[in-house]
């Protein structure tokens, strides 16, 4: 493997059943809303939409977390409801990996002032085991407004 794509959501923002289509246990199933208003109806706290300066804190937290874990990041893309990212496999386990930029972000963001729930539990994985996987999902994400 070359490497992945990561994707992660903020609170609230995909919940399952969702019109667009959402992932459980690895499949990717269609919109189902009466799974999707139940889960609005069990949301403990309001919905997380960062606003510009917020995602440019968050791009920069997992930059420089990267820079510590050693990781090479070859496309990132901090926006108002989600976070994707290309990077080289390091020696950490992806769900390691994410859970340090989560933190990192959180982190960032609350030295900033932001209070409340910023991320769903999870996170999306595409493996890269070709160039051709890697360039087009760097394509991808450098689609998306980040800073």
């Amino acid at each position: 493997m070359l490497g992945y794509m990561l994707t992660w959501t903020t609170y609230g923002t995909w919940l399952q059943g969702d019109d667009r289509g959402y992932v459980s246990n690895g499949k990717i199933l269609n919109a189902n809303p009466a799974l999707r208003t139940a889960n609005a109806q069990r949301l403990k706290n309001p919905i997380t939409f960062l606003t510009r300066e917020q995602f440019e804190v968050v791009h920069k937290a997992i930059l420089d977390e990267a820079k510590i874990l050693g990781q090479e990041i070859l496309a990132a893309a901090a926006c108002s409801d989600h976070v994707h990212l290309v990077a080289k496999v390091v020696g950490y386990s992806m769900e390691e990996v994410v859970r340090h930029y989560k933190n990192a972000a959180r982190i960032a963001l609350q030295s900033n002032g932001f209070v409340g729930k910023l991320w769903t539990k999870g996170f999306d994985k595409r493996f890269c085991f070709t160039e051709q996987d890697l360039q087009s999902r760097i394509v991808y994400v450098k689609k998306h407004k980040s800073v």
